[in-house]
């Protein structure tokens, strides 16, 4: 069968580089028989590596471009089964792994859904113990970025709160058909030992997007939306920072302090 044509609309960049590819597989090196859920997987340049490492009956890619299915379908007969067309981010994974089953998610993510697929990992963080791959390196570098770093962002605090996060290595644009115009990061999500962020899990998540959205203010101001109307914010040195400057363990501080100033206000 003749090679799938990348589709601009679908934001698919084809990775011709098989030494890169064999590359990222091997992030999931340390879960042989943890079952895997390929997204995009388009000619299955990553996909031979991975059934190279994996059980095939643990192998599993979701591709909404039905040409790319058609190829895989013909090219990739070990995958009978468990090769799903459709949209990943519409997917119900709890159908695909039963609740409790672990499993790991790995890609070549398309540049253009690729922070809507890492906040859908999240929403199944008791599932995904191991999410890696490759998207755009602007967007990998954010999802690592450490306290204090302008590139911080809403994915890197919320990420970085149950998993531990790697950049692992810079892929250039050179390696694709067609070429990006960007060029590409290769990271890594390991599942931390994290239960429990000893805060309102809601609230948290509330509090991060709240505070980023206005993230040139400092917290004092950008968490007034959040309290009842003439609630005052404790001048304390945490309230005076940005959000970009905050640790987790800083940002569970202030889930706390907000949770407590709303009780109080309304006792």
């Amino acid at each position: 069968m003749p090679a799938v044509k990348p589709k601009k609309a679908l934001g698919q960049h084809f990775l011709t580089d098989l030494g890169i590819a064999d590359r990222i597989a091997a992030t999931l090196d340390a879960y042989p028989d943890t079952p895997v859920l390929e997204i995009g997987p388009g000619m299955g340049v990553l996909t031979q590596f991975l059934l190279e490492r994996h059980p095939a009956d643990k192998v599993t890619v979701v591709e909404i471009d039905t040409e790319s299915v058609d190829y895989l379908e013909k090219n990739f007969p070990a995958l009978d089964g468990h090769i799903i067309s459709g949209d990943f981010l519409r997917m119900n994974l709890d159908e695909l792994y039963p609740a409790g089953e672990k499993f790991c998610v790995i890609g070549n993510y398309p540049y253009n859904i690729s922070s809507q697929i890492f906040f859908k990992v999240l929403d199944f963080k008791d599932s995904v113990i191991c999410c890696s791959g490759m998207l755009q390196k602007e967007v990998a570098e954010r999802i690592a970025a450490a306290p204090g770093t302008k590139t911080r962002g809403i994915l890197s605090v919320l990420l970085q709160a149950w998993y531990d996060v790697e950049y692992l290595f810079t892929v250039s644009e050179h390696v694709f058909n067609p070429p990006p115009k960007v060029k590409s990061g290769v990271i890594r999500l390991t599942r931390n030992s994290v239960t429990d962020l000893g805060c309102d899990a809601a609230l948290f998540k509330t509090v991060v997007k709240t505070t980023f959205g206005q993230r040139r203010k400092t917290l004092r101001n950008s968490l007034k939306s959040l309290l009842p109307p003439g609630t005052m914010v404790p001048d304390t040195a945490l309230a005076a920072l940005r959000p970009e400057q905050l640790s987790v363990a800083q940002f569970i501080e202030l889930t706390n302090m907000v949770k407590n100033l709303r009780e109080s206000n309304n006792a």
